[in-house]
């Protein structure tokens, strides 16, 4: 089985800010990950990324955040994205900039 595209969104939350949320499921897990899905959600600024969840091979799931990575406790894509989505929130809210 090769890899099955679930979703590839792009949101535009302002003139300059936009989301984009892209996953796969995959027939085996990536190294260090428990979940058989691949995935990148990102929140971009002037196109920068200000905040990113993802899963890279050997990392595992994890998140970046001004400048700092710090671990993701991956259960279920749905919780992924809502997860994200109040991070997004939290950012828009925090830098009025954004």
């Amino acid at each position: 089985m090769a890899a099955q595209p679930l979703f590839n969104r792009r949101i535009e939350l302002r003139a300059n800010v936009f989301a984009e949320l892209v996953a796969w499921k995959l027939p085996r897990p990536v190294s260090g990950c428990q979940h058989r899905y691949k995935y990148r959600l990102a929140l971009v600024k002037d196109g920068d990324c200000v905040l990113r969840y993802d899963n890279e091979a050997g990392k595992g799931d994890h998140r970046h955040r001004n400048g700092r990575e710090s671990g993701y406790h991956f259960t279920e894509i749905e919780q992924l994205i809502a997860d994200f989505m109040a991070d997004v929130t939290r950012c828009l809210h925090d830098d009025d900039n954004l």
